[in-house]
């Protein structure tokens, strides 16, 4: 009798590890592929900026003036599987005509610095060394090895759509990043 009741004890207990063992398991591989899941996300592909186009809606081309430059900020949003994340950029918008507009990268193609526009001299300026531009983004004087970077843009039924690209400085070919 007393082996009898040692069996049956020996049983339920082999049955509550292999029942433990399973639920340990199968936990464990969820907490796994939960964790594995963003893992995975970022090594397949990273934030991408963008609509559609590659392009971002900067504004109404009437709100540029003529022949002057203006320092505009746009928001531009990202999104990734499971995040989204916005950007602020800031440009210098040159309106050539009604319909035409030039595009420039504020930063500075010498070493990274910001590029300002002198309104009294009509000039862009980088105050870091002293580099200096012409309303077209010609090196006028300085150590800047090459004009002002454009940025591809579009007009679209009146409003001004710009791709956002930043290139290599202290090179002379401009050459994205």
């Amino acid at each position: 009798m007393e082996g009898q009741i040692v069996a049956e004890t020996t049983r339920a207990e082999v049955s509550r590890r292999r029942f433990l063992k399973t639920f340990i398991g199968v936990f464990t591989s969820l907490i796994g592929a939960a964790l594995a899941i963003p893992f995975l996300g970022t090594l397949v592909g990273k934030v991408s900026f963008a609509k559609a186009g590659g392009s971002s809606r900067v504004g109404p081309i009437d709100a540029f003036p003529l022949g002057t430059p203006k320092d505009v900020a746009y928001v531009e949003t990202g999104t990734d599987a499971f995040l989204s994340e916005q950007s602020v950029r800031h440009i210098w918008v040159v309106r050539r005509s009604p319909t035409e507009v030039v595009v420039f990268s504020p930063i500075c193609p010498h070493l990274g610095c910001r590029v300002d526009w002198d309104p009294g001299e009509a000039r862009f300026r980088c105050p870091c060394h002293l580099s200096i531009f012409g309303l077209d983004g010609t090196v006028l004087s300085g150590p800047a090895p090459r004009p002002l970077d454009t940025l591809p843009a579009e007009v679209k039924q009146g409003t001004l759509y710009v791709r956002w690209e930043q290139f290599k400085v202290g090179t002379f070919r401009k050459t994205s990043i």
